[in-house]
């Protein structure tokens, strides 16, 4: 049976939609690369430098625009080319996730981004809250406020995610970092002590929160008081909440089984790399690091990341 051209073609469009609407479908349901991801939409506005800029994190296909980021590195007077990396994809995300979400369309209001060390060993001396230790050392932070927000609540909001670093002095502004999740007010934020000395408070995060098997991965320690230190060359990956019976070992590229790789500066300490394995089911993960040449005996003998999930 032969159908009338007219019908032919109706259901030759009707397919090629459905077709692009499954397209879609199967798109929106891909896993982002972080567990909490709002839109990528955001109006930055850093009232240091006075720079300014609206970006989407995003292309179409999901992947990272490199010029937003360039961008958002600008805004943020962040050196790109002398650190090698941008300013952090996670802190970003986890930033667009809460605007969306408490001030969709608003702009971020930006009182503090990147510190140099020296710059913040500055505001130190001046008696300001700055830990030795920061965050905003690595790119890895902002305090911030959004417009008709209170202070007080955006903290409880973000801290109610236990999903990074979470601080409140007082006021609009909050301070926001993609390091370990906790928390802290004026009264309780420690930035004055010498407990963060001997790298005791060091946090191990990945690139990414979600991976497939034999991707690259990259580690990276943050809130460091101290370098000169060594990691064991084979990593350790647990099944996440066991942290008893490693599952595999991977080797630090460019490594020898027998070596200590020194971490001598900043920028060392940032850029530890592997490839995960084929082998590894899907599922939820944490990656040990354990060190050699410690320069203190108050430094922690090992490091676990923040989790990871491995999807097919």
């Amino acid at each position: 049976m032969h159908l009338p051209f007219r019908f032919r073609t109706f259901a030759g469009i009707l397919l090629a939609c459905v077709l692009l609407l499954a397209g879609v479908s199967h798109a929106d349901q891909q896993p982002g690369r972080f567990f909490l991801m709002g839109s990528g939409n955001l109006h930055l506005k850093n009232l240091r430098n006075n720079r300014e800029a609206k970006v989407s994190l995003l292309n179409k296909d999901g992947s990272f625009n490199e010029e937003a980021f360039t961008k958002v590195d600008w805004v943020f007077d962040f050196p790109t080319k002398e650190k090698g990396e941008h300013i952090s994809p996670r802190l970003l995300f986890m930033l667009s996730y809460f605007v969306d979400r408490m001030a969709p369309g608003k702009t971020v209001h930006i009182e503090s981004a990147y510190r140099s060390p020296e710059y913040n060993q500055h505001i130190r001396e001046k008696g300001n809250n700055a830990a030795r230790t920061s965050t905003h050392q690595d790119g890895m932070a902002l305090d911030f406020w959004l417009p008709g927000v209170d202070g007080k609540r955006l903290w409880r909001t973000i801290k109610a995610k236990n999903c990074g670093g979470i601080g409140h002095y007082g006021g609009k502004v909050v301070h926001l970092d993609a390091g370990k999740p906790r928390f802290w007010e004026a009264a309780t934020s420690g930035t004055r002590t010498k407990e963060p000395d001997y790298n005791r408070h060091l946090y191990l995060s990945t690139d990414f929160d979600r991976y497939r098997p034999k991707e690259p991965i990259r580690l990276a320690f943050s809130s460091l008081s101290d370098f000169d230190f060594g990691v064991h060359p084979i990593i350790q990956i647990f099944r996440a909440g066991d942290a008893a019976t490693p599952v595999t070992g991977i080797r630090l590229n460019h490594t020898d089984e027998n070596d200590c790789l020194r971490i001598g500066d900043r920028k060392a300490a940032r850029f530890l790399t592997a490839s995960l394995p084929a082998y590894l089911p899907p599922g939820r993960y944490t990656v040990k690091v354990e060190f050699c040449e410690k320069p203190f005996e108050q430094m922690p003998a090992e490091a676990v990341s923040n989790p990871i999930e491995l999807i097919p």
